[in-house]
């Protein structure tokens, strides 16, 4: 005859939840820390990183993206202050004239610039939009901007994903990061590797509104 107390596979499988999430936080708050101090960029080889740094290898531990993203604005929060919002208002700043130089490609502003996440180390992202694939890099010569090529993965919906043209160059000290994308993408942006949902971005226009209001600067929700 068992005599096992009837309440002790619950209360086991509570405390197997709570050490997950304990572990969640852990991967988290550690994936946020190395992404603000080594310029990592890549959520999945942050939270791998991590997980290796903190000997956590079971996959249920793994935290998603947005709990990243969250633990990192916390990290640049706690640590990094007035420092980070300096680098971030830098280079909001200088999307402005890059957004005006490309305006003939319907060029939007992404990523961590916009978002509110960016530090020393983050690029000036920007998608221009354009069916012709040497537009672009015919466009950077024409000006004498020396560019290096690359591409990014990205889903444009569900179904369909496409290894982007990207371009890479300095100006004024940073560093800019230009994704082109066919025109049909403006109808809908690129879903975001952090929530699966199309990616926030803002035209030049918007750009300007965040710039003159203050009270807005880190909520994009608030640009219409």
């Amino acid at each position: 005859m068992s005599t096992s107390h009837p309440h002790a596979k619950p209360h086991a499988h509570i405390h197997a939840q709570t050490r997950v999430r304990e572990r969640r936080h852990q991967l988290a708050t550690e994936a946020a820390r190395l992404m603000a101090e080594g310029g990592i960029r890549d959520f999945h080889l942050a939270k791998r990183k991590a997980a290796q740094r903190l000997g956590i290898l079971d996959d249920a531990s793994l935290p998603r993206n947005r709990e990243i993203e969250d633990a990192l604005r916390e990290h640049q929060r706690l640590f990094l202050g007035d420092h980070r919002q300096a680098e971030l208002q830098r280079r909001r700043e200088a999307a402005l004239p890059a957004l005006e130089f490309f305006q003939h490609f319907q060029p939007r502003l992404v990523g961590p610039v916009l978002d509110g996440t960016a530090d020393a180390h983050s690029p000036v992202s920007l998608h221009l939009h354009s069916d012709d694939a040497d537009a672009v890099p015919r466009w950077l010569e024409e000006h004498r901007i020396p560019a290096s090529a690359r591409s990014h993965r990205l889903r444009l919906d569900h179904e369909r994903n496409i290894d982007a043209p990207a371009w890479l160059f300095s100006a004024e000290g940073l560093e800019f990061d230009v994704t082109v994308l066919p025109q049909d993408s403006l109808r809908q942006a690129p879903l975001s590797g952090v929530d699966g949902k199309p990616m926030r971005r803002i035209s030049l226009n918007q750009l300007r509104l965040l710039l003159a209001e203050p009270g807005i600067t880190g909520n994009i929700a608030d640009l219409k």
